[in-house]
This record gives C-alpha cells, sequence and structure tokens, in this order.
C-alpha cells in the first residue's frame, strides 16, 4: 500500500485520508522542497487575513458580551463548521491514538484564547494581534526542545531583536506600560506551544482531526464558565459569534495546513501578516493609529521574524550540500 495520503472531499478541500500517515513530514509527488514552503507561506498568509477578520469580530462583539460566552461560542460554533466533514469521516475519521496530546493543545490553545481575546477587547486591533502573533518568535525554542528541530545559527541574534521590538511595544521606560499587553504576551508564548503541539499531532493526524479534537475538548471545557456569565445576546450578537467561529475554524484549517508543509519555526514568521492586515481594519474602522514606538517595535519583531526564516533557508542549504 502506498504511504502517500489519499484525498477526499471536505468543505476545506482536499483532506488526508484519516486512515493513512498525512503527509507532514513528506513532500507530495513531484513537489520540491521550496515549493512546499511556498504552499505553506501562502496558507498562512490566507489564513492569517480571516484570524484578522475574526479579531475585529471579537472586538465588536466584547463590547456587548462577556469572554467567557465569546470564547464558548467561538469554538461551539467552529465545531459546528466542521459537522459535514465529520458526518464524512465517520468513526474512523475521529479515531486517535494521541488523545493526551489533543488534550495538552487544548488546554494551551483556550490558555491562548482567553489571553487573546482579552487583550483584543482592551487594546488596539494592532497591538493585541503584533504581541499575540511574538509566538512565531518562541517557535524555534520550542520546536528544538520538544521535536529536536535543527536550531538556526542566526536564531540567537533573531531572538534579541525580537525582544527589542516587544520592549518597544511594551514602553516600560515611556511609563506608558499596560498590564494587558502582558497578557496579549502570554497569549503569544501559549500559542507557540499550541503550534509546536500542531507539528507534533501531524505526524499521525490529519489536519481536520486535529482541529475537530480541539473544537470538541475546547467547547466541553470553555462551556462550564457559561454557568456565572451567560447574558442574551442579540440577533446582531449572534451574526458575530457565528462569523467569528465560522471564520476562525477556516482560519485554523488553513494554518495547521501549513505549518505541516515545513518545520514550523520556517514558515512561522508569515503569520505577521496578521498584523498589517489588522492594523488595516483597526485604522479603517477605529482610526487606530500607532505611536513612533510602537511602530519601532513592530518593524523590528518583523525583522526578527525574517531573520527566522533565513536563518532556517540557510541551516536547509547547508544540510542538503
Amino acid at each position: 500500500m502506498s504511504d502517500q495520503p489519499n484525498p477526499q472531499t471536505s468543505p476545506h478541500g482536499p483532506v488526508p485520508s484519516p486512515r493513512l500517515v498525512p503527509q507532514g513530514r513528506m513532500n507530495p509527488i513531484g513537489a520540491r522542497p521550496h515549493e512546499q514552503v511556498s504552499q505553506g507561506a501562502l496558507l498562512i498568509l490566507a489564513s492569517s487575513g480571516l484570524f484578522a477578520l475574526m479579531g475585529a469580530g471579537i472586538k465588536v462583539v466584547s463590547d456587548h458580551l462577556p469572554l467567557e460566552m465569546i470564547v464558548f461560542f467561538r469554538n461551539f460554533f467552529g465545531l459546528i463548521t466542521l459537522s459535514p466533514w465529520l458526518m464524512q469521516a465517520g468513526r474512523d475519521g475521529i479515531r486517535t491514538d494521541r488523545l493526551e496530546l489533543h488534550g495538552f493543545r487544548t488546554i494551551v490553545g483556550l490558555a491562548a484564547m482567553y489571553c487573546f481575546f482579552y487583550a483584543l477587547a482592551h487594546l488596539q486591533l494592532g497591538e493585541a494581534v503584533l504581541l499575540n502573533f511574538s509566538a512565531p518568535l518562541f517557535v524555534p525554542l520550542i520546536a528544538f526542545l520538544w521535536l529536536r528541530e535543527p536550531v538556526p545559527p542566526g536564531l540567537r541574534w533573531a531572538l534579541a531583536i525580537g525582544l527589542l521590538g516587544i520592549a518597544l511595544i511594551l514602553k516600560p521606560t515611556a511609563g506608558m506600560l499596560q498590564p494587558t499587553a502582558f497578557v496579549a504576551l502570554a497569549s503569544g508564548f501559549f500559542a507557540s506551544l499550541a503550534l509546536v503541539s500542531v507539528r507534533d499531532l501531524s505526524k499521525t493526524e490529519p489536519p481536520e482531526r486535529t482541529v475537530f479534537y480541539f473544537g470538541a475538548l475546547a467547547t466541553i471545557v470553555s462551556a462550564i464558565p457559561l454557568l456565572w456569565s451567560w447574558h442574551q445576546p442579540t440577533p446582531n450578537d449572534w451574526a458575530l459569534l457565528l462569523g467569528i467561529g465560522v471564520l476562525a475554524t477556516a482560519a485554523q484549517v488553513m494554518l495547521t495546513r501549513g505549518i505541516t508543509k515545513v518545520p514550523a519555526g520556517q514558515v512561522g514568521p508569515f503569520a505577521y501578516s496578521t498584523v498589517v492586515f489588522s492594523a488595516a481594519i483597526g485604522w479603517i474602522v477605529w482610526e487606530e493609529i500607532f505611536d513612533m514606538l510602537s511602530i519601532l517595535g513592530g518593524v523590528t519583531v518583523c525583522v526578527a521574524g525574517i531573520m527566522v526564516l533565513r536563518a532556517n533557508r540557510t541551516a536547509r542549504t547547508v544540510q542538503s550540500v
């Protein structure tokens, strides 16, 4: 039997067969390594645009509903979005031997979600997203400690520059330090753990199964706070909650597919495009404008991400010689 995945139809496009090993660590027939990187980058860019729209929706609905409800319905409606795939895949599609890792991915993913949604409600859209997407700076180190993926030689400089950029955004010496900014930064750290756990799951799990288990487990866990935080949504609130769930699930599937094509640290920096999309939406909708320190810090963080990407390319080139 061939160990190449057998594509199936789903609402999100071809899905690797749940009964076969997905292509997380192998190239498709005829695909070259640089084509894998390009495919992964395009998927992450597309997911970034959807994540930016999701963030804007969360910022709007947070004026009317508590955080606990937003987190629950993001997971609940996201899970419903996957129901056509679930009906087609059946019991074999969700069978897994890695429930513990799915559980860990759910815990860190929910932690990132609660922190990020809170930051979206209290910070500028672009700043909250930028601090959340500090995750790619953490990913290479976590990927090395967890997955033993090679650490590129220029990583230390990239991390130092990235930390400098984060410091400029936080502005501790300017007397403008916001505790909420650290909540947003914490969301980035938890997100990096989630990303690397997805990378590990991709060895045996197709993307939709990974997204399904996160949606199912996160829905169950996040339903508990509804016992004391329920507030009746308006029709507009229901529409926003549904849109958030659909956008989040579609973006998550694209992101999951993207990061399973190449090592996590190599594709991660492309996620910074979410900052650009979010800053544009924040400027258009809420007339949000970054101050000079935030702009300089944002550019510095993006430069650090590019350095991580180049360092990984150099490492791959040296290994292939």
